[in-house]
């Protein structure tokens, strides 16, 4: 069959005082992950893992990436004026529209960036009184191991590498894809925590800044009630000029955009837990769930009950009552 897969380039940062066995450990999780893709069907996106020597060689050339990951790292003295470098390069390449994810210390690099201000992100336990006082104005949430917050993705644990890796693996591949490749590390991923998947990725590398600034507030705001015009807004454009936009960058127009992103999330939650429909629903932003189960049936061909009975991962360990539809 004709290869007909779409790269994806994920950069990896090795920045001095960087953990070697988390850089080469993405390299091979990554690369991994795109043979197993490859002893599929050979299609849909291909993942390419590029080592960023961080004072090696000029960052400016590295241009086409889909997402940069910032490894942990068990120094406490990151984010200094030595990665001054580093961080404008960060911000310059999320302000392009690439994911910017983090795990462990790398959070102080992020933090440096100014990207994370106001928003929730989480590292290692370890560093949680440091980091608290270093960035009082940003959300730490140390109890989870990946926090996704659409743009950016942080993750925990000195070896949350891995589980970063998957979750990359599942954004920009598929959850068969990203459960295969966990079978080949032996992870179970059962335990782990509750945001590998998701079935519909958001293109923010379209170039217009407008239009990712409303998708960013999206991002964030999914589960809340929201308008068009509060879109926007958020952009600063008017209705009309917003709506052709939006639809020009992301190939959906807003409406279309809002359901996907409430329906990915959906997916996850009955993929992921035993929480009942009508939670799900309304933690997406459904408050009629008669309306969710009919968009839910029509966005995916199936019921959200029989997308659980046949993608879910969760343990099966709760009852009915409080895992399935109410009849």
């Amino acid at each position: 069959m004709k290869n007909t897969a779409i790269n994806h380039n994920i950069g990896v940062l090795a920045y001095p005082g960087a953990q070697k066995s988390a850089i080469y450990g993405l390299v091979d999780l990554l690369s991994i992950a795109d043979s197993v893709r490859k002893e599929g069907d050979n299609t849909g996106s291909a993942l390419t893992p590029v080592i960023i020597e961080s004072f090696g060689e000029d960052l400016s050339a590295h241009q086409d990436l889909a997402a940069i990951i910032i490894p942990p790292s068990l120094e406490k003295d990151l984010g200094n004026s030595s990665f001054e470098v580093i961080t404008r390069w960060l911000k310059a390449r999320h302000d392009q529209g690439v994911l910017i994810c983090s795990v462990c210390a790398g959070a102080f690099i992020l933090a440096k960036t100014g990207l994370i201000e106001g928003r929730t992100i989480t590292t290692h336990w370890m560093f949680e009184e440091q980091f608290r006082n270093d960035y009082p104005n940003i959300d730490l949430n140390i109890n989870k191991l990946i926090v996704d917050d659409g743009d950016i993705v942080t993750a925990g644990g000195l070896s949350a590498w891995m589980d970063l890796g998957l979750f990359l693996v599942g954004r920009f591949t598929s959850p068969s894809i990203m459960l295969n490749t966990a079978r080949i590390f032996l992870v179970d991923i059962k335990g782990r925590e509750q945001s590998f998947f998701s079935t519909f990725t958001p293109n923010y590398n379209h170039g217009d800044k407008p239009i990712v600034k409303a998708q960013r507030w999206a991002q964030q705001h999914f589960s809340s009630a929201m308008s068009v015009s509060d879109l926007s807004d958020q952009a600063s454009l008017s209705r009309r000029t917003f709506i052709r936009r939006f639809k020009k960058a992301t190939h959906l127009n807003p409406s279309e955009y809002i359901q996907q992103l409430r329906i990915a999330k959906a997916k996850e939650g009955l993929e992921l837990t035993n929480e009942r429909i009508e939670a799900i629903a309304w933690s997406v932003g459904y408050e009629d769930v008669s309306a969710f189960r009919r968009i839910f049936q029509k966005s995916t061909g199936l019921s959200p009950t029989a997308y659980r009975q046949r993608f879910s991962v969760a343990e099966e360990n709760a009852n009915p009552i409080n895992s399935g539809e109410s009849f």
